[in-house]
């Protein structure tokens, strides 16, 4: 009998391998410093890994609830409440998720209909477009102001119509590493008043904002938190990625729709990792000191980069770091931004991301983005080959 596998017509024709995976398997080949990818390269606190373990040990290793282990649920209601003055029930309104991915493509499948448009704020997290799409949303693409990253709240007024079924917001804003002030919020506050659309805001750097600047959260506002799902994420919070869970704080009717897609998506995530999270959150310290950790290392990546020809654009908020290479005095400054990043991975030995991968129609400023949740030393090494730049 001849083999033969049906064809396929893609449900995400345009999606290939990311960029993240590219310039990561680019590093590995040619040796380079890896400052492309958001991750750290240096271990968690080993409290936590203890916390875990002994979560094993203790035989919290079958199914917990659906939506979460509940002294997981009752921490992070507690944290929101004290960081942000607003209390989430933890039975109804707050959900352990697999990641802060699965927790935005959860959120869109839940309330997204075919032909309901979304609104993203360009450059966005590669993940967003590819959700809308799944859900048969249609993608309104709104960029935020070239140069500066603010949201333009003009064009996002225009942009709603009456099928307009949410908006994605994220702050500390990945890739620019800028922030939303409490002024953007009102702003976008009194445009969404008269409108029943939702916002879904992805906030998982909540914890990495630096002096003078603090977060501001969707929960703090009234008129946002009840029409909002707010994501987060242990992983970004403590160093863990790989562990990949995140929450969704949402009022209950919003919790109660979200479930239904959760249940049969993932149904429940990671038992001895919840229950290890849970008794490690007693400690408020680590996520309270996170902004001082990183800025440190913003601090000495920054301070390199301030003896090179980069133009370093500010940084607020995450753990990136935005560049303008258009100064640079080497030739491969006129390449466009992807092939730039390919010649620095090979040829100087750093691998960094181009903006244009966030943007839907590529769009080019001759600006990349590195990653700086490294250890000193790999910022060191980083900024030694970026010297002669």
């Amino acid at each position: 009998m001849t083999e033969r596998t049906p064809a396929l017509q893609s449900k995400l024709p345009a999606v290939g391998t990311t960029i993240f995976t590219v310039m990561s398997a680019l590093a590995a080949e040619t040796g380079a410093v890896n400052l492309g990818q958001g991750f750290p390269d240096f271990d968690c606190d080993p409290r936590l890994v203890d916390a875990v373990t002994a979560a094993m040990r203790a035989g919290h290793n079958q199914y917990p609830p659906m939506p979460g282990v509940p002294a997981l649920r009752q921490a992070v209601s507690d944290k929101v409440q004290a960081l942000y003055g607003r209390r989430y029930d933890p039975a109804t309104e707050i959900t352990i998720t697999a990641g802060a991915t699965q927790a935005i493509l959860t959120a869109i499948l839940a309330v997204v209909r075919a032909g309901d448009e979304v609104i993203v704020l360009e450059p966005c997290y590669d993940s967003y477009v590819p959700n809308i799409e799944l859900a048969g949303g249609v993608v309104v693409r709104v960029p935020l102001q070239p140069g500066s990253f603010r949201p333009d709240f003009g064009r996002i007024a225009q942009a709603i119509t009456p099928r307009t079924r949410a908006i994605l917001v994220n702050t500390p804003h990945n890739p620019s590493a800028t922030i939303w002030r409490r002024d953007d919020w009102l702003r976008l506050q009194e445009i969404l008043a008269p409108t029943d659309v939702l916002l879904i805001s992805d906030e998982v750097y909540e914890h990495m904002v630096y002096a003078p600047e603090r977060h501001w959260s969707a929960a703090q506002f009234d008129g946002l938190a009840a029409r909002a799902f707010i994501v987060s994420s242990f992983g970004k919070t403590y160093h863990v990625t790989g562990w990949k869970v995140g929450t969704v704080c949402a009022p209950a009717p919003l919790t109660a729709e979200f479930r239904k897609v959760h249940q049969f998506n993932v149904f429940t995530v990671n038992t001895p990792v919840q229950h290890g999270l849970a008794a490690y959150m007693a400690d408020p310290a680590p996520y309270l000191n996170l902004g001082g950790f990183y800025a440190a290392k913003r601090d000495l990546f920054r301070a390199g980069l301030a003896q090179t020809r980069f133009r370093l654009l500010p940084s607020e908020g995450s753990y990136f770091q935005c560049v303008d290479i258009s100064g640079l005095a080497v030739a491969e400054r006129d390449l466009p931004e992807a092939e730039f990043c390919q010649w620095l991975t090979r040829e100087v030995g750093v691998a960094a991301i181009p903006l244009s991968a966030f943007y839907g129609d590529g769009f080019d400023q001759k600006v990349i983005r590195f990653c700086y949740a490294k250890r000193d030393d790999t910022l060191r090494a980083a900024i030694e080959r970026l010297a002669r730049l």
